[in-house]
């Protein structure tokens, strides 16, 4: 859908990465369109962790001195980051902790 040829014969190569992941990865069933469970499954994998994903990127983003942990001037520095993260409720969880 997101592609026309129009007139044009050499696809996009992103186009071709996609048609691989859909043929390979997507369409489960092979029956050439994603149903439910297959358009669930794309979308919120059952082997991906949302939550862990969200804290690694919290801490890559705002740990200055890579020493694997925040303190709280990283935290305080990166504050907009971390008020727009699900994993502190969007800044719910700042203020329930007296540490931050």
């Amino acid at each position: 859908d997101m592609y026309s040829q129009d007139g044009d014969a050499d696809e996009p190569e992103w186009v071709k990465t996609e048609r691989e992941q859909f043929v390979e990865f997507r369409d489960k069933n092979h029956d050439g369109k994603m149903d439910k469970e297959e358009t669930k499954d794309w979308i919120l994998p059952s082997d991906y962790d949302h939550a862990e994903a969200e804290a690694r990127h919290l801490v890559y983003e705002s740990d200055q001195n890579k020493d694997g942990k925040l303190s709280k001037e990283e935290i305080v520095e990166k504050y907009d980051l971390f008020v727009g993260s699900q994993a502190t409720d969007f800044g719910e969880a700042l203020v329930r902790h007296d540490e931050f």
